[in-house]
């Protein structure tokens, strides 16, 4: 089945750059702001994230980037085949921060929901944010992202593949399935 690539390397890191800056102006600068990656590549893209945050504002010494592993807290444990639980990895307390939350792909909703619940294990963010680097559409939940990427719609028989440098080996967002894809 052919893949056709829908995001370059260049693509991604722009999209990774505006979201950045979205971020940055959203919360009013860097103060009390706290970027938890959902595993696997969520975790990749949060540090990229962390790591723009801190190009552009090189004051901003108190941002801090961790890791949010929702396995857990997934309401399809009986249903589905998951993968193995990866560390959370939450830097300091979470109490009254802005919590960003980083994920590759949103779809359903139904990791986000897991995140929020996993997140209420850790603290109490005063306001917690939804980032990812794809929308894909097809909500099943009443969960929306409040900095994208890029919105990708398609069919519920097509799968968004997002390889990153750091997991995969080389970098780009393609779509396979589907009609002609």
């Amino acid at each position: 089945m052919m893949a056709r690539t829908v995001l370059t390397q260049a693509d991604i890191t722009r999209a990774l750059t505006r979201i950045s800056h979205e971020i940055l102006e959203s919360n009013r600068g860097p103060d009390n702001l706290v970027i938890l990656g959902i595993p696997t590549r969520g975790v990749v893209l949060a540090r990229r994230i962390f790591e723009t945050i801190q190009r552009i504002e090189p004051s901003a010494t108190d941002v801090r980037v961790g890791s949010l592993d929702v396995t857990l807290y997934r309401d399809d444990l009986s249903r589905t085949r998951t993968r193995t639980p990866a560390p959370t990895q939450v830097p300091g307390s979470i109490d009254g921060k802005t919590v960003v939350l980083v994920d590759d792909v949103l779809y359903s909703g139904r990791t986000i929901r897991a995140a929020l619940d996993a997140l209420g294990d850790h603290g109490r963010p005063s306001i917690v944010r939804l980032a990812v680097l794809v929308d894909r559409g097809h909500r099943e939940l009443p969960i929306r992202a409040d900095f994208v990427g890029k919105n990708l719609p398609s069919s519920t028989e097509e799968r968004i593949n997002l390889h990153l440098t750091e997991t995969d080996g080389d970098e780009f967002v393609s779509i396979e399935g589907g009609n002609g894809a």
